[in-house]
């Protein structure tokens, strides 16, 4: 385990391929470019890499992004 404590969630129902996220965290999101959708590269993060996904969630126009909090 690389000490991740959230999960990134894509709701591909929402998202209108933007790529916003990919521009905030290139790490843990890339792009379907037939789909037109995004693609989670890193489903648990590292830790040091919440700060890029939070961005990523905050500025998706879809709101198609969402953090799940690990126990």
């Amino acid at each position: 385990m690389t000490g991740a404590s959230f999960t990134v969630v894509a709701d591909l129902d929402l998202c209108q391929g933007h790529q916003m996220c990919q521009g905030e965290a290139p790490d843990v999101f890339g792009f379907d470019e037939d789909a037109d959708l995004v693609t989670v590269l890193e489903e648990h993060p590292d830790e040091s890499l919440r700060p890029d996904v939070v961005s990523a969630v905050k500025y998706c126009p879809a709101m198609a992004l969402s953090i799940t909090e690990e126990d």
